[in-house]
């Protein structure tokens, strides 16, 4: 599946619309939100793609290194309330889509890779949509604030630099790599939320 990058966005944004109004329920009233071994696959063909898209070697970058302080607390599984987690893997989610879903971006990627990255992601949202409004409310108010505060100033990060990098083919690749690292941190992310499943409803 392919789709025209300056109507995705709208699509996506329709889409979320949609999850405000329907969404379902699973047994003894728990959010109707299960990841399952397909959402798992999708989520490693999206790390391969993001491999396969390399253009050059970071070993041709070192001067455009950048720690952009990966939010790691906020997507450990073990830690992180299910609410929470469901919360910050779509803001995850999302905001890398945000990142590829650029003019400049696709000036730069092998565009049926990129199509097939974006394409990914969006079924991944779609899987969480199910979950995403009624688990807001207990997100906030189990955590006192935005659990996705820190997801979002990591990825302001990203996008600040890409603009003062001037998009350069350097940048995006640190980017890459930066991303394809927060992705392997959601493993543990995605494994808390499997065996949280059900326990929206504990104390």
């Amino acid at each position: 599946m392919a789709f025209s990058h300056p109507h995705f966005s709208m699509a996506l944004m329709l889409s979320l619309l949609s999850a405000l109004v329907v969404f379902s329920y699973g047994h003894g009233g728990s959010l109707g939100c299960n990841l399952t071994l397909n959402h798992d696959l999708v989520s490693r063909e999206n790390f391969l793609l993001l491999d396969q898209m390399r253009r050059i070697s970071l070993s041709l970058c070192l001067d455009d290194r950048k720690e952009f302080r990966f939010p790691q607390q906020a997507v450990n599984g073990s830690q992180v309330q299910k609410t929470q987690a469901i919360s910050v893997l779509y803001e995850m989610l999302e905001q890398t889509s945000r990142v590829f879903l650029t003019k400049e971006s696709s000036a730069t990627w092998n565009m049926t890779l990129l199509d097939k990255l974006l394409t990914g992601l969006h079924r991944q949202l779609e899987d969480l949509e199910s979950c995403l409004v009624q688990e807001v409310g207990q997100a906030e108010s189990a955590a006192g604030k935005d659990p996705t505060l820190a997801v979002k100033r990591y990825f302001l990060g990203i996008r600040l630099y890409l603009k003062q990098k001037k998009y350069s083919d350097c940048a995006w690749e640190v980017v890459r790599g930066e991303i394809m690292s927060s992705f392997s941190s959601l493993t543990s992310l995605q494994e808390g939320l499997r065996k949280k499943d059900g326990d929206l409803g504990s104390p």
